[in-house]
């Protein structure tokens, strides 16, 4: 009986293991970081076309003389994210953008109408991004 439970117990262990291929990997890496790219632009985009936006923006208590430093070190963060060139910068540009979605989500506990979506959604898509650029990275030094 104690024989039949253990291999029971193996074959769940083993079975929550899941193999990627090396394809699979770098697909949802390039998904996910594609889709934080579009997030990132369209806050940019916002920020620029839509009035809105920098009313939101003072309304959650920021001032507005922000929103232009913030566009620019967004833009930047992007080229860091997407170029392999300097390895330190990426990590910089993902480290950034990590603290930039979590003070948003701070900010919009303290918001008179939250909207928790956009910085939680941020936040998933860049941690599925640097934790599959690790496994990207991990595979090109083997």
């Amino acid at each position: 009986m104690g024989l039949c439970f253990r291999k029971i117990r193996n074959n769940l262990k083993n079975s929550n293991k899941l193999i990627m291929s090396t394809k699979t990997k770098n697909i949802i890496y390039f998904v996910t970081t594609g889709l934080l790219t579009l997030l990132v632009l369209a806050t940019i985009g916002n920020s620029i076309f839509n009035p809105e936006f920098s009313k939101r923006f003072v309304e959650i208590g920021f001032p507005s003389y922000l929103i232009a430093p913030l566009m620019i070190t967004k833009s930047l963060g992007l080229i860091t994210i997407w170029l392999n060139t300097f390895l330190l910068l990426k990590e910089w540009g993902y480290s950034g953008f990590f603290f930039l979605f979590l003070l948003a989500f701070l900010a919009e506990i303290n918001a008179p109408v939250p909207d928790y979506f956009s910085p939680v959604m941020a936040l998933v898509l860049l941690s599925i991004s640097y934790f599959f650029w690790q496994k990207k990275a991990v595979i090109k030094t083997k």
